[in-house]
């Protein structure tokens, strides 16, 4: 035990104590504080008369003690928020069912499409009009870095990458499988990277010759400045890609649903804030205008980036700032990526092209070219994509078990239904379009309403197109439709060329080479799929198909009269006016679509009949409750 002469010298050196040593040992720190406060507490009752300096030492060395005592109890409290914020983030990213996954990425899918929507109708009712100069660059500033991130990184990485790496975690084998996740991760970065630098010192000639050589001169000038602020986008999204990649790999799909939504949340700040400048402590640092947008571009891939960084919490995964070339995972993947990207990069090539013709027309067409390609893709997104991706392991089982006739059967099931939606889907836009385009341009647009006229014959084709070229992926065929598409391609292209240039036929040419794409190329997988399956093609088929054509053809009829009975008036701008006037003419119509195929026995009314039945009756919701 010290005696009281040692107790009186350590009292001494306690004003000395510096706080900055619990950083360098918190555990002798501990033992320390614990020792002085214990002998502080005791000074008094061991000597009744303490020595004026004693007393300072001893009072010096409390005031120490209790902001020694703050320090730590704030930093206890830091740590316990930050544990309980890490907490929540793994638990609402914990493995969750297929079913609940389904609903989380279908209502993420949902309201991203209308952000999307807001943004464009937000965008288009600040510039479209008033400043289409403006509006068409910022849509050319997209269009390169937009082809690079998809051939690089988009298209292909989510196909090559999930198997690869789900078979080395199926093998136990988390270390070959984070070292793929690393590799990957620092691979598409500099990669992306480059492209990135790339893009910014060549935006001068990307613009002027490629995506806007009929621009003027100040088109071309802001639409150089925001493809270089742009150009961050690859990179930025080639790392959340690959880190929701992971995600969706290993069954996490909360924060990889909700990234998407974040990035429409940034490009919606920028157009309403962005734009009217950007001041810090009472410096403007950015004065305004449309390039405000294109930073709300980068803000936006930014917060994608963050919060499908933040699904990692609780994964487990071990990332290193290293490529590991010898990794066969990591090396499978590279190998699988080209064939797969340049089948991706096919339709965005044609985005090109159209986009480098609409630029030679009138202001503000690049523009209203682009929103009628946005409009009339959502339904093939909605019915040809996703059916055709639902359906696509069923298919390859069937190969898989050399039953070529199960293959006919189910195929020519799917491609029955995928008609069976797009019919109706694509007369109903055609007769509605009016309102359809007023949901994104306030008071409609002339221009984008003619365009969605052509584009709807494409809604079917294109539809079609996505079950009919995994057809042949589930052979084990990449070849036949990667070449078909290339000779189709460049087919439709020397015809908008002629439209445009030899008939003068304006934007509209530029359209109709799309829908003859559409034609040549679905005609000609068709009659490929018909070779190899000889079945595919019988008469139960196009009767159906014909029954379809009527069903269609009168709903058709009862869709114009609802159009022109509740006749839109673009006067009236409120989305409140043009969306309940949209949803009467489509439940109507669906309903009477609906009934006359259950007249006509058509088989693809009856699982939506039964559905309807269900939720009539109230079965659906109790079984919902079991």
């Amino acid at each position: 035990m010290p005696s009281e002469k040692d107790k009186l010298s350590q009292v001494k050196d306690a004003g000395d104590i510096s706080p900055e040593l619990s950083r360098v040992d918190k555990l002798t720190a501990k033992l320390e504080r614990e020792y002085l406060e214990d002998l502080v507490e005791k000074l008094p009752n061991d000597f009744e008369n303490l020595s004026p300096e004693i007393a300072k030492k001893r009072d010096v060395a409390l005031e120490k003690l209790a902001v020694e005592r703050e320090k730590h109890e704030e930093k206890v409290k830091k740590t316990r928020r930050r544990n309980r914020a890490l907490a929540a983030i793994a638990r609402a990213n914990s493995k969750i069912p297929i079913k609940l996954a389904a609903i989380i990425l279908a209502s993420s899918t949902l309201i991203s499409a209308v952000l999307g929507l807001y943004r464009d109708r937000l965008l288009n009712s600040m510039y479209l009009d008033t400043y289409p100069v403006g509006i068409d660059a910022y849509t050319a500033a997209f269009t390169i870095p937009d082809f690079m991130f998809l051939i690089l990184v988009s298209g292909a990485l989510s196909v090559t990458f999930i198997p690869v790496f789900n078979s080395r975690l199926a093998k136990n084998n988390r270390e070959s499988a984070w070292q793929m996740s690393s590799s990957m991760i620092n691979f598409m970065a500099l990669l992306t990277l480059a492209a990135s630098i790339l893009i910014m010192i060549f935006a001068p000639i990307l613009v002027k010759y490629i995506v806007g050589p009929g621009m003027s001169e100040s088109g071309q000038a802001l639409a150089i400045s925001m493809m270089r602020v742009i150009a961050v986008n690859p990179f930025l999204f080639a790392i959340a890609t690959v880190i929701a990649s992971i995600q969706q790999a290993v069954g996490r799909f909360v924060f990889f649903a909700l990234s998407p939504l974040i990035y429409n949340i940034g490009i919606i700040i920028g157009a309403l804030w962005f734009t009217n400048g950007i001041t810090i402590f009472g410096h403007e640092i950015f004065a305004g205008g449309i390039m405000g947008v294109a930073l709300g571009v980068v803000l936006g891939a930014v917060l994608q980036l963050i919060v499908s960084s933040l699904g990692l919490i609780g994964l487990g995964f071990d990332y290193k700032f290293k490529i590991f070339w010898k990794n066969l995972g990591f090396r499978r993947v590279l190998s699988l990526l080209p064939a797969r990207s340049a089948d991706q990069g096919l339709d965005y090539v044609s985005s090109i092209v159209d986009l480098n013709l609409a630029s030679r027309m009138a202001d503000g067409t690049m523009r209203a070219y682009q929103q009628a390609s946005v409009l009339y893709n959502m339904p093939i997104n909605l019915i040809g994509v996703a059916i055709s991706t639902a359906a696509f392991p069923q298919m390859t089982e069937r190969i898989g078990q050399n039953r070529p006739d199960l293959f006919a059967k189910e195929l020519r099931s799917i491609l029955r239904v995928i008609i069976w939606l797009s019919l109706p889907v694509a007369a109903i836009m055609f007769f509605a379009r009016g309102y359809i385009v007023s949901i994104i341009a306030r008071g409609g647009n002339e221009l984008i309403a003619g365009l969605l006229a052509i584009f709807v014959l494409v809604i079917l084709l294109r539809s079609i197109y996505h079950i009919a070229a995994r057809s042949f992926y589930a052979q084990q065929d990449t070849k036949t439709p990667l070449i078909i598409s290339l000779v189709t391609l460049s087919i439709a292209i020397a015809f908008q060329l002629w439209f445009v240039f030899g008939l003068h036929t304006g934007v509209a040419g530029i359209a109709w080479g799309q829908v003859i794409w559409a034609v040549l190329e679905i005609g000609a997988l068709s009659v490929l799929m018909g070779r190899r399956l000889p079945t595919l093609f019988g008469r139960d088929f196009w009767s159906g198909l014909g029954r379809m054509a009527i069903a269609t053809a009168i709903m058709s009829v009862i869709t114009y009269l609802l159009v022109r009975v509740l006749g839109l008036e673009f006067t009236d701008q409120s989305l409140m006016m043009v969306l309940p006037g949209l949803a009467i003419i489509g439940l109507i119509s669906g309903a009477v679509y609906l009934g006359l195929s259950k007249m006509l026995r058509l088989s693809e009314a009856d699982p939506v009949l039964n559905y309807l039945r269900k939720i009539g009756s109230g079965k659906l919701f109790m079984n919902s409750r079991r």
